[in-house]
C-alpha cells in the first residue's frame, strides 16, 4: 500500500458483505465546508445493513461504494475545524453517492460533526451515535416523556432499545418495562436499569398482551417501538388512555392490525419516528447530551471491536443480532 492508498470496507455488489482493498485515499479540497477525517471506529449501523441491499427507500446507491454513515475520527484537514480535534461525525454513505466512514480516511461536511468530550472511548462513542439519538428523541422529541410516566420499551436488546431503557430512567420515568425475545437481551436490559422485563418470544398475541399487562403498574403512557409486527399489536392493546407508541422500525414485520374502536376509545397516539426528521442542531444537541452521561457512565450500548479488516464477518454478525454493536476499527 502507497501513501496515496489507503485500506476500506468496499460493497462491490448489493446484499453482499463489503470486501477489504486498498483504493486511492480522498483529496481534501478547501473552501467547501468540508473535512479530511481519519477514522478511528465505524460503527454498522441498521442503515448501513439496508442501503448495501440495494433496496431501500433512498434507492439503490452506485457501486463501488464504502458504507459507513457515521464515525468517529480524527481531523486531518479542515476549513474551519481544529486540526487533531476528536469529532462525530454524520455522513449519507448508502443514501446519496459517496463514500462513508468504513476506511481509514474519509471526506465529512464540516456541519455534520459534534467535538467529543474526554471520558468516552472511540468505541463507546461510536456504539452510541445514531442508535442513540433515535433511542433518545424518541422519548423526548416525538413521546413526549414526562416524568412519573410508566414505559415500555420493545426490542430492548437492540441498541436502540438498550438506550431507550436507560435514558427513559435517566428523563425520570417512574416504571421502565423492558421487553425482548432472548433471554440474554432480558438480563442485559435489567442490568441497564429496567424494572422488569417481558418475554416476547411466541406468536400467541393475547399471551403476549397478557404479559406486558401484568408486567405494568397502572396505566401504561408510552411504548417506545424498534420492533413492530406481533409485539406492536400486543403493546397497542395494553396501552392506557391518552397512550404514545413511538415506532422506529420493523424488524418483527411491516404489518400491525388493530381496531379503530380500541384506537378511538383509548385516544391512542401512534407516531412515527426517523433520524432523517431531525436537523443537524437536533442531532448534535440529542448526541451532545447522551454524551454527557455516557462519560458519566449512565448510558452505554453492549459492543464488540473488530478490525477492519474483519469488516465482511462483522457485517453477517450485525447482520444476525443487532444486540451487541459491531465497531469496526481501521488503524
Amino acid at each position: 500500500m502507497t501513501n496515496a492508498e489507503m485500506p476500506a470496507a468496499v460493497i462491490q455488489q448489493y446484499a453482499t458483505p463489503p470486501a477489504y482493498l486498498s483504493i486511492p485515499r480522498p483529496t481534501f479540497t478547501p473552501g467547501q465546508g468540508q473535512a479530511l477525517v481519519r477514522v478511528l471506529a465505524a460503527p454498522i449501523s441498521p442503515l448501513d445493513l439496508l442501503c448495501a441491499t440495494g433496496t431501500s427507500y433512498f434507492g439503490p446507491p452506485p457501486l463501488p461504494y464504502i458504507p459507513g454513515v457515521q464515525g468517529i475520527g480524527i481531523v486531518e484537514e479542515a476549513d474551519t475545524l481544529p486540526t487533531g480535534q476528536r469529532i462525530w461525525f454524520n455522513g449519507e454513505a448508502g443514501m446519496k453517492p459517496g463514500n462513508g466512514s468504513m476506511a481509514l480516511y474519509c471526506i465529512v461536511k464540516e456541519e455534520n460533526t459534534l467535538a467529543l468530550p474526554d471520558g468516552v472511548s472511540d468505541d463507546a462513542a461510536a456504539s452510541l451515535g445514531l442508535s442513540a439519538i433515535a433511542g433518545w428523541m424518541a422519548l423526548t422529541w416525538r413521546g413526549n416523556l414526562q416524568p412519573g410516566e410508566q414505559v415500555l420499551v420493545l426490542g430492548a436488546s437492540g441498541a436502540v432499545g438498550q438506550v431507550a431503557v436507560q435514558a427513559a430512567r435517566i428523563l425520570g420515568a417512574s416504571r421502565v418495562i423492558a421487553a425482548a425475545r432472548s433471554e440474554s437481551g432480558r438480563e442485559q436490559a435489567l442490568k441497564q436499569g429496567a424494572d422488569v422485563v417481558v418475554d416476547l418470544s411466541g406468536d400467541d398475541l393475547a399471551d403476549i398482551t397478557r404479559r406486558i399487562e401484568a408486567a405494568c403498574e397502572g396505566p401504561l403512557h408510552l411504548v417506545i417501538d424498534p420492533v413492530w409486527g406481533l409485539p406492536a399489536e400486543a403493546a397497542l392493546r395494553s396501552l392506557g388512555h391518552h397512550g404514545r407508541l413511538v415506532n422506529i422500525g420493523s424488524s418483527a414485520g411491516a404489518v400491525v392490525r388493530f381496531e379503530s374502536a380500541l384506537v378511538r376509545s383509548h385516544l391512542h397516539n401512534i407516531l412515527g419516528y426517523t433520524n432523517n426528521g431531525l436537523t443537524g442542531k437536533q442531532k448534535a444537541d440529542a448526541l451532545a447530551e447522551i454524551l454527557k452521561y455516557a462519560a458519566e457512565g449512565r448510558l452505554s450500548v453492549a459492543r464488540d471491536r473488530l478490525p477492519l479488516s474483519q469488516a465482511a464477518e462483522g457485517w453477517e454478525r450485525q447482520a444476525r443480532s443487532a444486540s451487541r454493536k459491531i465497531i469496526l476499527i481501521p488503524g
